[in-house]
């Protein structure tokens, strides 16, 4: 790989007097040349659904940290590849702390530059993992659901709550039944979808209140549940019976139900489901033959975690 250190000796900054003409770009090859991985993170809303964060300035807060983390989360699959100048402008960063951080992160393996192009590298993945490999039942559920899959001939999924969204962790795929492509790290807006709906109705009404106040609710199909007060009904109910299903809500033809994963104290750690075409699999069919089945493989991972 070409030196960071011998490429800026090589290509000075500009000086204050010539600001006005780019500064060359940083390039870092490996030694084969070998295609970069591209992140597949699916991203909805601006950002994630969410209100932007505003920091506070203080001790506790390390912005030159927080501003790394911007430039990563600057790609996407929508920008898998970007100049300095779109980092930067993704990044809401200056060309100088954004390329600065760029080399950094190039140092450190986790980006990588093709002449002018910059792309992460499959060693930003060892972060992901390090998240996956924490929770205390991404081991222990993935065989479950395989077998669950298996059962129904359906994919199955499991998911966090982060903020107004899930978060898949796990999937096990069986057909294509959406035009969106899902896998870990893919988000869903929460207030749509049965794992949502589960993983709200695990938290108090004031915290699901500041949930769906936050959350950019729109009707993505005609079927689409929109009235906070109509979702915030439909949460509590979640809440009593214990599992979730969403028609269409999401996407038309989708139809999915969910059951809680919970933790040694019975909170719900994570939501699993079961989702099909509406055409193949009609909500009916879903109660009746893949519910127990569905609750049946959840409270085997909630036994195993409570096992540990």
């Amino acid at each position: 790989m070409v030196s960071l250190r011998e490429y800026d000796r090589s290509h000075p900054r500009p000086s204050n007097a010539a600001s006005s003409a780019k500064p060359a770009l940083p390039v870092a090859y490996d030694s084969q040349h070998e295609l970069l991985f591209v992140t597949r993170t699916k991203r909805y809303g601006a950002p994630m659904g969410e209100a932007a964060i505003v920091p506070v300035p203080g001790d506790a807060y390390v912005q030159s940290f927080a501003r790394g983390l911007a430039v990563i989360r600057a790609f996407s699959a929508e920008r898998p590849s970007m100049t300095l100048s779109e980092v930067a402008a993704a990044a809401g960063l200056t060309r100088a702390g954004a390329r600065r951080i760029l080399l950094t992160l190039a140092q450190l393996g986790y980006v990588a530059a093709d002449g002018r192009q910059f792309r992460l590298t499959a060693r930003i993945l060892d972060l992901g993992f390090a998240y996956l490999s924490s929770l205390p039942f991404w081991d222990l559920a993935e065989p479950v659901m395989e077998a669950l899959v298996d059962q129904v001939h359906e994919s199955c999924s499991a998911s966090v709550l982060d903020g107004t969204d899930i978060v898949y962790v796990l999937r096990v795929p069986t057909h294509k039944i959406m035009t969106i492509s899902l896998g870990p790290g893919s988000r869903l807006p929460a207030y749509c979808t049965s794992m949502g709906r589960v993983l709200l109705s695990g938290l108090d009404d004031s915290e699901v209140d500041a949930v769906l106040r936050r959350s950019r609710i729109a009707a993505r199909t005609s079927r689409t549940t929109t009235d906070r007060a109509e979702l915030r009904r439909a949460i509590q109910e979640v809440r009593t019976r214990g599992w979730a299903l969403v028609n269409q809500e999401l996407e038309e033809g989708l139809v999915s139900i969910s059951a809680p994963i919970r933790d040694h104290s019975g909170r719900i750690l994570a939501a699993m489901n079961v989702s099909g075409q509406v055409n193949r699999t009609p909500p009916q069919t879903m109660v009746k033959k893949f519910l127990p089945l569905l609750r049946t493989a959840a409270d085997r991972i909630t036994h195993l975690i409570r096992r540990r």
